[in-house]
């Protein structure tokens, strides 16, 4: 059976959580209790429905997502557990333990090359590096990094063109001159990747702060949401980043549609729509 996060009880909650608990709705919670109530009683669907709930209610309930997909993964539904566990992996980058999973459920889906991709961001400072090399053993992948080069350019590492040693990527887009940009939610840096391979800092601003969605106009701005701000910024081909939008609720999703840029913020559900201009 999986192991579940602590229960969030509504009258006692420990000192070490209490500022994390704080921010959660107390239905939240509820439905987060009754769902461990469901798992201990053997009721394993309806403990998913309660953690959906709680995770409805509270889309930053980092406790209720890895519960949820524990269980997905007791009942042998991978591809939804892992789905689940890259919520976690968003909002916690650094969570060995679920960077674990997500590398043992690609393993699960015979996925080995994003297994392997996953278990190489498991540092050797980590608990689960011993069970991340055991894993890799038992699927015959390798996990050692390349030595990185100088000034070198990314290089295509197979027909379908993959780019590597981007640390934690999220948002892509393009411009009409076919540069790719990248942004990186645990660095806080846009990454841009020119036609020829290379690869370098577009820009590193204390205005990016967990970048999640790219996008960009036909000028060849680039527009980043970033879910830890509630901002989304404009960024100019030159680099120089303002912020177009602000108080939005983990604005999320991005897209341009002539002037009009359309934005989906998950806190508040619903789509925020911005007039551009240039």
């Amino acid at each position: 059976m999986p192991m579940l996060k602590k229960i969030l009880a509504t009258i006692l909650l420990s000192i070490s959580i209490s500022v994390y608990a704080a921010e959660i709705p107390v239905d939240a919670k509820l439905d987060y209790n009754q769902g461990i109530d469901f798992y201990k009683l053997g009721m394993y669907e309806r403990a998913i429905e309660s953690f959906r709930s709680a995770v409805r209610t509270y889309p930053d309930y980092i406790d209720a997502y890895y519960n949820l997909a524990a269980v997905l993964e007791y009942l042998k539904q991978y591809a939804e557990a892992l789905s689940v566990y890259k919520q976690v992996y968003l909002r916690n980058p650094n969570d060995y333990e679920v960077i674990y999973k997500l590398a043992l459920m690609s393993s699960k889906l015979e996925d080995y090359t994003k297994a392997a991709e996953y278990l190489k961001l498991i540092p050797e400072t980590s608990s689960y590096y011993a069970r991340g090399q055991e894993l890799a053993e038992s699927i015959k992948i390798s996990t050692t990094l390349p030595t990185p080069q100088a000034n070198a350019p990314s290089k295509i590492a197979t027909k379908s063109g993959i780019y590597e040693n981007i640390l934690s990527p999220t948002g892509i887009t393009s411009d009409k001159l076919g540069n790719i940009y990248v942004a990186t939610f645990s660095d806080n840096t846009i990454i841009k990747i020119t036609p020829d391979g290379k690869k370098q800092v577009f820009l590193k601003s204390s205005l990016v702060d967990g970048p999640i969605s790219l996008t960009s106009d036909s000028l060849g701005n680039v527009y980043v949401s970033n879910y830890n701000t509630g901002t989304v910024v404009k960024i100019t081909p030159q680099g120089a980043p303002s912020v177009l939008v602000s108080k939005l609720d983990k604005p999320y999703g991005l897209h341009v549609e002539g002037n009009m840029l359309f934005i989906t913020c998950q806190g508040s559900n619903s789509i925020y729509r911005q007039k551009i201009t240039n």
